[in-house]
């Protein structure tokens, strides 16, 4: 892969979802990506299902977070896999790891000792809830910081916490970590010096909480779950019609106007006038709409809306968005030849830059899978 990137090379040491999503990202942008695992079955992600093959052992779930990567197996409790991995270590530009907290120190490579081999290596450190305060070193999975860092409190019907359906804080760690990355590589171009980058699931989540935590921390108001309606603008939300759902984000004044005439709706009623009126008399406002909007079609009705200039939109299945030509025509979607599978399509970059054109995208590994050429490459390095 050509990119940004090209030219930095990258230890991968996590597994599951969170540091892995971040190497992808940077392999995405170009990065020469090496995903060290234990030879004792690798990435526990490997075994999570479902699973596809002739053997039904290739997990899709491991799929979604490896592609642009070379695996090897060391043995980081071995004499011999710590010996690899330092000299690794030293003809590398980032090392990404999600142990609990201590852990990478205890099997011989702590901050001071990565610094000590490679001063311009930039470390991303990924954990549950932050490597230090007082739960520092507690295990994090995905669901139980949804729920800890308050995610879960305003997703779902009212009254009733609701996970996000993707695995969101694994992702969001994994998204601001590569961020963090390459904001520490443009600061090494001007110091010459890598350093630690630190987030976790906590962090992530916390820090999307926008206009939910300022509620809080300046109104004073604790933020509930509005369901599938907008927390403080009506109608913005999933309104029923006569086959099935359809969204309407009514955000501005004028779209209200629009929305109103269409429904036949005074919109200068006392409590409709403005956004704060509405918002107070939401469930209201949506009884009246629906009942205009169940005597059509979704079609008709996003018809009607697009002609009106009201954003809105459908409510797509995942196959459906995957079919759906928008999607393709960003890039969304890539092939790559798996080894076992073949030719297989996986969710793609989302970033594209006028400057690169789409490049070649290689298949998740297989478990060390590319050992011994990873091994051939720094001895090259070691040998110039």
């Amino acid at each position: 892969m050509q990119g940004p990137l090209s030219g930095v090379v990258v230890l991968d040491l996590s597994r599951a979802l969170a540091g892995p999503h971040a190497a992808q990202m940077l392999g995405d942008l170009g990065a020469h990506v090496i995903k060290i695992e234990n030879p004792s079955g690798g990435d526990e992600a490997r075994g999570w299902g479902p699973h596809v093959g002739p053997d039904s052992d290739i997990s899709t779930y491991f799929l979604a977070a490896n592609r642009n990567k070379r695996s090897i197996t060391l043995d980081l409790k071995a004499d011999e896999g710590r010996e690899t991995l330092t000299r690794l270590i030293r003809h590398a530009d980032v090392l990404i790891e999600n142990f609990r907290t201590g852990v990478l120190a205890r099997l011989g490579f702590s901050a001071e000792r990565i610094e000590e081999l490679n001063p311009r290596m930039v470390v991303l450190s990924i954990t549950g809830f932050g490597h230090d305060g007082p739960e520092a070193g507690r295990p994090g999975y995905d669901q139980i910081a949804q729920g800890e860092a308050g995610l879960m409190s305003i997703t779902g019907p009212p009254g009733q916490p609701h996970r996000a359906g993707p695995s969101i804080a694994d992702l969001l760690a994994g998204i601001h970590g590569a961020y963090g990355v390459a904001a520490a590589l443009y600061e090494r171009e001007k110091t010459g010096r890598g350093g630690v980058v630190r987030t976790s699931l906590l962090a992530s989540v916390v820090g999307v909480h926008a206009y939910h935590g300022t509620q809080w921390t300046v109104a004073g108001q604790v933020p509930q779950a509005n369901g599938n309606h907008h927390a403080s603008i009506a109608p913005f939300g999933a309104f029923r019609c006569g086959d099935g759902m359809i969204q309407i984000a009514a955000g501005t004044e004028g779209h209200w106007q629009k929305v109103a005439e269409l429904l036949g709706i005074d919109a200068a009623r006392p409590e409709y006038a403005t956004n704060r009126d509405r918002f107070a008399n939401r469930d209201q406002l949506v009884n009246e709409m629906e009942k205009v909007l169940t005597t059509e079609t979704r079609g008709h009705w996003l018809g009607a809306l697009a002609k009106a200039g009201v954003p809105a939109g459908s409510i797509r299945t995942i196959d459906e968005v995957y079919a759906w030509d928008q999607t393709r025509s960003q890039g969304l979607l890539v092939e790559v030849d798996h080894p076992v599978l073949g030719p297989i399509e996986l969710p793609g970059p989302v970033l594209r830059f006028d400057a690169h054109a789409p490049g070649d995208h290689s298949a998740p590994p297989a478990l060390g899978a590319d050992t011994e050429a990873v091994l051939d490459w720094l001895k090259g390095k070691e040998a110039q």
